[in-house]
């Protein structure tokens, strides 16, 4: 996948961290993200309805950077890949979370965790593809090594 769309420096206030005064003060947390889904079909239709509508993305993204916080920056990454691989039509996300106020006792420019996720299976718009294989499901029946014991029964023909 080749096509992407991507979104720079999209900044928050947001009240994560391990310290107490990190969840006190808050501060601000700037966030990258690059999705990969296949822009051929709004690129033909000139249509927004055909793509991922990327100021609607970054409301969403904010959302998260705003609301409940947690202690790593680890974590806020995944949840802002999912709310990127919510769409069906992304095939892989790339998140760049920067806390470039962390408390890091030394000079220093930013601290960035970057997490990349694929989804799992084939691509939206094929059988099998889409959101249902982000949410998973019982996996297939795979075959045992070895012999297989023989079913219950009384050996009679029915």
């Amino acid at each position: 996948m080749t096509d992407r769309i991507t979104l720079t420096g999209l900044r928050a206030h947001g009240r994560h961290g391990v310290y107490d005064f990190e969840r006190e003060r808050g501060q601000d947390f700037v966030v990258d993200a690059v999705l990969e889904l296949d822009l051929a079909p709004a690129a033909r239709s000139d249509d927004v309805t055909d793509t991922v509508h990327y100021g609607e993305l970054a409301d969403r993204l904010v959302a998260v950077l705003t609301g409940e916080p947690v202690n790593l920056i680890e974590t806020l990454a995944d949840r802002l890949l999912g709310i990127c691989l919510a769409d069906p039509r992304v095939a892989r996300a790339t998140v760049t979370v920067h806390k470039p106020e962390a408390p890091v006792p030394h000079a220093f420019t930013d601290v960035a965790v970057t997490m990349t996720r694929t989804r799992p299976g084939p691509p939206a718009g094929t059988p099998g593809g889409g959101l249902a294989s982000i949410a998973g499901g019982p996996a297939p029946a795979r075959p045992q090594p070895g012999p297989q014991p023989e079913p219950a029964g009384n050996g009679d023909a029915a």
